[in-house]
């Protein structure tokens, strides 16, 4: 559950809220860059990324990315990619429905 911190009869939402969950599919850097589902959560500031149920997270965090770009749109999926700020690509691609770039931008 996300935890929140109350001040001055204000609720702050800290970086632990869940904004979206669900599955995403990232490419992978092998030679033959194969589309692999994963289950991800998304906060204010990060993306976490789940491999498997025993497997750590990897985490992206906003602070590291220089922009999101949406490459493509098909009656199916939406392909989008990460840029970091090491001009490192990270390819995605969500269902139409989903809209995990517009959540992530």
């Amino acid at each position: 559950m996300a935890s929140k911190i109350v001040m001055s009869s204000k609720t702050v939402k800290t970086s632990d809220e869940i904004l979206c969950e669900g599955e995403l599919e990232k490419r992978s850097d092998s030679l033959f860059q194969v589309w692999k589902k994963k289950r991800c959560v998304l906060t204010a500031d990060r993306l976490r990324l789940f491999s498997g149920k025993t497997s750590p997270a990897k985490e992206l965090f906003f602070h590291s990315i220089l922009k999101v770009d949406c490459v493509e749109h098909t009656s199916k999926y939406v392909y989008f990619t990460i840029v970091t700020n090491y001009y490192k690509e990270i390819d995605f691609r969500c269902t139409v429905e989903s809209c995990w770039n517009a959540a992530i931008t």
